[in-house]
């Protein structure tokens, strides 16, 4: 009988986690309109070799966000609502493409996005691991540059990314210093090229 109970309380528990980190994901494109935090990213390639960086970043929702690079080279990402601006200072070139093109079926859709990722994604709840409750989505259209990418929750905050793409590489990134809803100068989500940076328009 306590073997049985045991089983029914590990069935309930199993299903309550992955109910989880569904309900938070909507809890976060439900209730978040801004969100400002600090993050340390690594990719790893298929061979094993691992590239560190780490900057922070800022949301608007929806269509506006701001993911600066600052180790080991700095690199500027924003969009505009319109345009999505990549701008590398060592280089002096930015490149330019329209927001649809960069964000439609992108992992950047489900941060800075509408509340519409259900058109975008596959979604399929993933086992809690050390207190971190996983959801992972699939692209609709198999043409897109990665995989999936995973989603992790703690304690209803967003806390982690995992993105697999096609080439073998695995991108982890890990929010700290979250902020839910502060007020962002609008300054922040512009950004006008220096006039001697190549500008590549895609």
């Amino acid at each position: 009988m306590r073997k049985l109970a045991l089983i029914i309380l590990l069935a309930v528990t199993s299903q309550t986690a992955l109910a989880d980190a569904a309900g938070d994901l909507k809890n976060y494109l439900s209730n978040t309109q801004s969100l400002q935090a600090s993050f340390k990213q690594t990719v790893t390639s298929q061979q094993g070799k691992v590239q560190q960086s780490s900057g922070i970043l800022a949301i608007q929702r929806p269509g506006l966000f701001r993911w600066v690079y600052q180790k080991p080279f700095e690199q500027l990402i924003i969009a505009d609502g319109k345009q999505v601006w990549l701008y590398d200072p060592d280089l002096k070139q930015a490149t330019v493409k329209d927001i649809g093109k960069a964000l439609e079926s992108s992992p950047a859709a489900l941060l800075a996005g509408n509340n519409q990722f259900e058109r975008n994604y596959k979604l399929r709840t993933l086992a809690s691991s050390e207190g971190v409750d996983w959801l992972e989505a699939i692209p609709k259209q198999p043409d897109q540059s990665f995989d999936a990418v995973k989603l992790g929750f703690t304690q209803g905050q967003l806390t982690q990314m995992e993105l697999h793409d096609h080439f073998g590489q695995t991108t982890r990134i890990y929010f700290s210093a979250l902020k839910i809803n502060p007020k962002i100068d609008a300054g922040q989500f512009r950004f006008s090229p220096p006039k001697d940076a190549d500008v590549i328009r895609e």
